[in-house]
């Protein structure tokens, strides 16, 4: 059965949906506009996911660490107990003047008790599942690539023997171990110390942003939750994706499925006016670049959306291929309503910039 309700993690280039069940079902290499690489929220058979495979022993508790977007999951029976712990790398270089946000998801898997015997479900579908994947499984990584575009690799590293991951073998968990799903290929060696370093550093990364937020005496975990979720949805160049997802219906079983992963002037005037409220200045300075380098630096015509890079054409494609959420088609990426003329988003974009 398909299941809405998801944990979200991400870094300000991209992000990924997690089920409650611990299955990445949602992720885009190297940008949240890339193609995706986990699709099953939009085609269960084909889309692709990275998840875990228990007993029927086993019920999930999926939490966020305070304060933070790093999520944990953790799974539960009478005799034994381990958590996954998602989070792609986020956090400041160099003095505050650079940061670090690769296309990196680490799963952190943290033994608790007894003897969990788990099997991995890694099934990347990389490019929207449009070609084959090929697997090349080497001393160090499991490499795949799609048919249809073998340009764009993803490098899965681990401290579980990868070719066991890709014969679906059964593993017993004894001790914590780690997954690194990368965009690129690493020069540094991978290993569980490395999976820590960057742990704390994301988690006082974030730690530190909830501390410079405005705190309020009531539903101020909720409110912080929601600006967690807003700080994830900005690209690091200020501009403000209106979701993180594509072609999720208005209706189920309806046809009013669009690409939401550009930036509209009105829902982010919105998002970057909510931000600049609780404290965070920075964003609405970035934001304010945004646009002056998209369109007020080209004396060009303004539209009501951009691609996140500043992009003006936003051509739409289906892609057939994909069943859809919920069997909801067409699945779209692209967006053609970047020719619509709302002439209430530049009164949003004035209230913000008063």
């Amino acid at each position: 059965m398909d299941n809405l309700n998801y944990g979200v993690i991400g870094n300000c280039c991209t992000a990924a949906l997690i089920s409650e069940k611990g299955s990445i079902e949602w992720l885009c290499f190297p940008n949240f506009d890339s193609p995706s690489i986990f699709a099953a929220l939009l085609d269960r058979e084909k889309g692709g996911t990275f998840g875990f495979e228990v007993s029927e022993d086993y019920h999930t508790i999926q939490s966020y660490v305070p304060h933070t977007n790093i999520l944990s999951t953790t799974f539960v029976s009478e005799q034994d107990e381990f958590a996954v712990v998602d989070f792609m790398p986020c956090y400041e270089l160099y003095d505050n003047k650079e940061y670090y946000r690769p296309a990196e998801v680490y799963r952190y898997i943290r033994w608790i008790k007894g003897r969990p015997r788990i099997k991995v479900n890694y099934h990347p579908a990389p490019d929207y599942a449009r070609g084959k994947a090929f697997f090349n499984v080497t001393s160090r990584y499991i490499e795949t690539y799609s048919s249809s575009n073998n340009k764009d690799r993803q490098y899965l590293y681990s401290s579980l023997p990868l070719q066991g991951i890709v014969n679906h073998q059964e593993f017993i968990l004894e001790k914590d171990e780690f997954f690194l799903l990368s965009y690129n290929e690493k020069v540094i060696p991978v290993d569980i110390e490395r999976e820590k370093l960057e742990y704390c550093r994301t988690l006082v990364y974030w730690l530190n942003w909830t501390d410079r937020t405005r705190k309020f005496t009531i539903y101020n975990d909720i409110i912080e939750r929601s600006l967690l979720t807003l700080k994830m949805m900005s690209f690091y160049n200020g501009a403000v994706l209106a979701s993180l997802t594509t072609s999720l219906p208005e209706a189920v079983g309806e046809v009013r499925n669009w690409d939401y992963r550009f930036c509209w002037l009105r829902d982010a005037s919105m998002s970057i006016e909510t931000l600049f409220k609780i404290g965070h200045a920075d964003a609405a300075r970035k934001f304010m670049k945004f646009i002056q380098s998209t369109f007020v630096a080209e004396h060009d015509t303004y539209q009501i959306m951009y691609g996140i890079r500043g992009e003006r054409k936003l051509t739409e494609v289906i892609l057939d291929h994909l069943s859809g959420s919920k069997n909801s088609k067409p699945v779209r990426i692209g967006n053609d309503a970047y020719h619509q003329r709302q002439n209430d988003s530049f009164g949003y974009l004035m209230d913000l910039i008063y």
